[in-house]
């Protein structure tokens, strides 16, 4: 995993090894230039990253993340953490969670903004007929996150 932490260890990004260009594209995004110091993560964010891919679905509950982004992409950011571990929720679910039935695509664009990838599941967000759409790490690594969190239940 790529993470990317603030002095105070807050999350700002965290996304997998394999897809560092997109890391680096959502960090300059959302906060312009930024110069990144190579080192380990902070032990707690270490901590909670293994304890996740263990079993402990838990684990990021708290875990402390700060973005960028627009008021109402943080919105939907922060939604996506009440989703709980095992269950998804539709695009149109996700709309009405943060009061806006009517922006589904808007609710879309900023799942998919989302620089904080697991700890802020945006994977946890299906189409409408449930079936898995869209995920910057591709939809293998959804459906594997998806079946990790349902005890290994294949989605």
């Amino acid at each position: 995993m790529l993470v990317a932490t603030d002095a105070q260890s807050a999350v700002r990004a965290l996304d997998f090894h394999d897809y560092e260009a997109r890391f680096l594209r959502l960090l300059r995004r959302h906060y312009g230039e930024v110069t990144l110091v190579p080192g380990s993560a902070p032990e707690p964010v270490r901590r909670a990253v293994q304890a996740y891919f263990g079993g402990d679905l838990s684990a990021f509950d708290g875990v402390e993340v700060k973005t960028g982004g627009t008021d109402f992409q943080r919105s939907v950011w922060r939604a996506l953490r009440t989703i709980p571990a095992g269950e998804t929720w539709t695009y149109g679910r996700l709309a009405e969670a943060v009061g806006s039935p009517k922006a589904v695509r808007a609710v879309g664009l900023a799942n998919g903004a989302n620089p904080i990838a697991v700890i802020v599941p945006c994977h946890r967000v299906v189409g409408a007929n449930g079936t898995l759409t869209g995920y910057a790490g591709g939809l293998e690594r959804k459906r594997w996150l998806l079946a990790h969190e349902a005890g290994g239940r294949l989605i």
